[in-house]
């Protein structure tokens, strides 16, 4: 039996697994694939270099799948920001209704969402954060603990007592995202209240992923001790994977007196970490990767990743029933 969420009817899917919107990897091959295997795809925004690139990513997405898929929009610190409203208003123009937002004051971008009858899930790592999405009106949320790739903020709070949290303080449908990889993890996000997960690394490390062999067969072969923290003095903490370039980011900021952006900005540009996955080289500059690298042991379809899922969460959830018995074979026991 497929296992209905508030996620599910939201958004219209038949899996409670969205597909975070990861920079290089966000594209219309693996969007296609999550959402023809029953969860949501999500196109990323900035991985396209103009909002008339990102039409083109849209209109190709929908040559091949027939489901829902949403768009990711992260708002980033940046000295020359993208045009973040060109993106937007091109992503809606294009028919798509289903929006991931991530970053700093989202609240303009959710109140154009909402003015043009959107679904808006927006990405946070702490129940401040979220509390404050859930007064701009936002539908879901997607609640990122410490254990994630990219930005897991900087109060390192791990997902158990976070997702716990959520359930406590907030009143719309929450999402956990970061170190869920499997069945076993969806159930225990069930368990915690949320509706589903978002997942991240896990999916790069799938055939329809765009990324090079290589850097899956290097996600195969780690485990969850290859990842580091960078950025942590400069207040803009990213967990990536732990190679050389990582760690000589973490040496400069450990220096007397520490490191200022500048002083690393060529060992994390960007241009660097998109070369990993288009040349294969692990080595190369800095990649995302969250700590469920120690869960990923293959490199299944899509399609074959949510069969094992939802099979492992539906094992998980009886087994979690059969643990109860009758009151009165428990006081026989007694």
């Amino acid at each position: 039996m497929p296992l209905e969420t508030k996620l599910t009817k939201l958004l219209g899917i038949r899996v409670p697994v969205v597909q975070g919107g990861m920079q290089w990897v966000g594209v219309p091959k693996l969007v296609a694939a999550v959402s023809n295997a029953g969860g949501l795809g999500v196109i990323t925004a900035l991985t396209q270099p103009s909002p008339d690139a990102l039409r083109k990513a849209i209109r190709e997405t929908r040559t091949l799948t027939k489901y829902p898929f949403g768009v990711n929009i992260t708002l980033l610190p940046s000295i020359n920001p993208p045009d973040y409203e060109g993106y937007a208003r091109a992503a809606v123009e294009e028919g798509v209704r289903i929006f991931e937002t991530a970053g700093n004051n989202p609240g303009p971008l959710i109140k154009y969402f909402k003015s043009k009858g959107c679904i808006v899930i927006h990405k946070c790592t702490t129940i401040r954060h979220a509390k404050s999405a859930e007064r701009h009106g936002v539908d879901c949320l997607s609640i990122d603990g410490f254990e994630c790739a990219g930005h897991p903020g900087e109060e390192d709070i791990g997902g158990l007592v976070l997702l716990a949290r959520a359930a406590q303080e907030l009143k719309i449908p929450y999402i956990a995202s970061g170190g869920i990889a499997d069945g076993r993890g969806l159930a225990s996000a069930l368990a915690l209240g949320a509706s589903g997960v978002n997942m991240g690394t896990r999916f790069m490390c799938t055939v329809e992923s765009p990324i090079h062999q290589n850097i899956k067969d290097k996600i195969v072969a780690s485990s969850e001790q290859d990842t580091v923290h960078i950025f942590r003095t400069l207040h803009n903490t990213a967990r990536v994977f732990k190679n050389g370039v990582a760690q000589q980011v973490v040496a400069l900021e450990r220096r007397p007196g520490g490191a200022k952006f500048e002083d690393v900005r060529e060992l994390v540009s960007g241009q660097r970490g998109r070369l990993v996955y288009e040349l294969g080289d692990p080595e190369h500059g800095i990649w995302s990767a969250g700590i469920v690298l120690g869960l990923i042991k293959d490199v299944p379809t899509c399609e074959e990743l949510f069969g094992r899922i939802e099979r492992e969460a539906e094992e998980a959830i009886d087994g979690l029933v059969r643990l109860r018995v009758p009151s009165s074979r428990a006081q026989a026991k007694l």
